[in-house]
């Protein structure tokens, strides 16, 4: 057998032979997504949840065709999740790269100049003729990856690719609820305006009254002035929702990348708060840790970091390769000749001595694993906490809003039972005058105290993680021919 044959077949059992450098990844036994304490039933779960899964589309569970219309302009059109597909699209491409290195490769070359060598470079006395010199040639060569580092190389590029399709998933929920929350801001400054206006009216109507029984002789001017300066203090919030609102509907123009007179109709005379008539969905620990995408990035983080362990590893061995090259040189007239023509073929080790800092690189590599993985078990107990604490808050302002709406439904007796016995004359000005500002405040406290569910909501929702699974099947689909 020929020495050529005798090198392939050694290269050949040599490949079949190799393992991949460095650890195979798989999740650490300790690592906290392990533990049974964070995969059941959530702490803080009452009555006003179920543990049922998370909807895709849990923003249609308010039932609101302007409320659909906005998320579905956002995802079509903001512009941080136009900058998600193309860091995701360059993440993709950095795959194709670490899949098309080593194996085969090729050049081609070709040149021709007008040339005067130098003849003591050819150790002649004599000046060497200027001639037209050509040069051809085709060359290719296969890159033996007998220790797997090329592998680790796709693996990590892979995981970095997945860290960043997850990213793009949190960038999406998190769109998601922000529209969510901008339309809920303008509906609540509406509804709130709207009984600010009502208090004001009824004010103003205490303030008439007052004037004309002091005209009467039946008051003074000291309630006037009292009633007056209600009146006014009612008046100075006014323009606080008016703000709310706009603001509100800035955030979402900005969401939707479009000018205010272009938002869906009827989004900026919204003027009830977006509700769900059913008990929020909440799923456990488990499915939670499976779907909250913040976690698969930062798994897959660590999934990249051990990867790097084994390409920095793979630097201490040799490369091999074998490649083949065929050409001409020398003057054009003569190329294609015998004497110009040119070939060889054959193996090629080269190994750079690793005394260079090679092991200190896989030490750090080592330790950025380490790190990923501590970012990891703290994504995952934040995770975690982040939703408990959402739920304890919202059971929380459910209850403190239940409770607000039976004062204010008694604070509304009281203020027509003194107000009636005021105009009979059996209460005074004073006391009906409380009794409407006790009704007044009421109201208010209650509007705020919805305001405060409805976003409490959203902020659950969005520690659930949920409404990137959509997306995902709308990828799907627009992707099928």
């Amino acid at each position: 057998m020929k020495p050529v044959h005798l090198a392939a077949v050694g290269l050949g059992l040599l490949l079949a032979g190799c393992q991949l450098v460095g650890p195979d990844y798989h999740l650490p036994k300790d690592a906290a997504l392990q533990r049974p304490d964070v995969q059941g039933e959530f702490a803080g779960e009452g009555t006003n949840v179920i543990s049922a899964p998370v909807p895709a589309d849990w923003w249609k569970l308010y039932q609101d065709p302007k409320l659909n219309e906005l998320v579905r302009q956002a995802l079509a059109s903001n512009t941080d999740l136009r900058v998600a597909a193309a860091n995701l699209s360059r993440a993709r491409a950095q795959v194709e790269q670490a899949q098309s290195a080593g194996g085969w490769s090729g050049s081609a070359k070709a040149g021709a100049q007008r040339l005067q060598e130098s003849g003591e470079a050819f150790l002649l006395a004599d000046k060497v003729p200027v001639a037209n010199v050509g040069d051809l040639g085709i060359s290719t060569s296969y890159q033996f990856d007998l220790w797997g580092t090329l592998p680790r190389g796709i693996e990590a590029a892979q995981a970095n690719a997945d860290a960043t399709q997850a990213a793009a998933d949190t960038a999406r929920i998190t769109l998601v609820a922000d529209v969510v929350r901008a339309y809920t801001q303008v509906c609540a400054a509406n509804e709130e305006h709207h009984i600010a206006e009502q208090s004001l009216q009824l004010q103003a109507q205490s303030t008439r009254l007052t004037q004309q029984l002091r005209d009467a002789g039946r008051g003074d001017e000291t309630q006037v002035t009292r009633s007056e300066t209600q009146f006014k203090s009612l008046r100075a919030e006014l323009p606080r929702y008016e703000a709310l609102r706009q603001s509100g509907l800035f955030r979402l123009s900005m969401l939707l990348a479009k000018p205010l007179d272009q938002l869906p109709s009827g989004v900026a005379t919204c003027a009830e708060l977006p509700q769900i008539a059913q008990l929020l969905p909440v799923g456990d620990g488990a499915a939670l840790l499976k779907r909250r995408p913040d976690v698969r990035q930062a798994e897959r983080h660590l999934a990249a970091a051990t990867a790097q362990i084994g390409v920095a590893t793979g630097a201490l061995y040799p490369d091999i390769s074998i490649g083949a090259s065929i050409g001409t040189v020398g003057i054009i007239d003569n190329l294609g000749t015998a004497p110009t023509n040119r070939w060889g073929f054959g193996p090629l080790l080269s190994w750079t001595i690793p005394t260079n800092g090679s092991r200190a690189r896989i030490r750090e590599a080592e330790a950025a694993t380490q790190g990923a993985l501590a970012k990891f078990d703290g994504v995952v107990l934040n995770a975690i906490r982040e939703t408990q604490t959402s739920l304890v808050q919202y059971t929380a302002l459910l209850q403190r809003r239940d409770a607000l709406a039976e004062a204010e439904a008694s604070a509304r007796t009281a203020a027509d039972q003194t107000h009636q016995f005021f105009q009979a004359g059996r209460e005074s000005f004073l006391a009906d005058l409380q009794a409407t500002r006790v009704y007044t405040d009421m109201r208010a406290q209650l509007s705020a105290a919805n305001t405060q569910v409805a976003m409490s909501q959203i902020d659950l929702f969005l520690a659930l993680g949920g409404g990137w699974e959509s997306g995902r099947t709308q990828a799907a689909t627009h992707a099928k021919p």
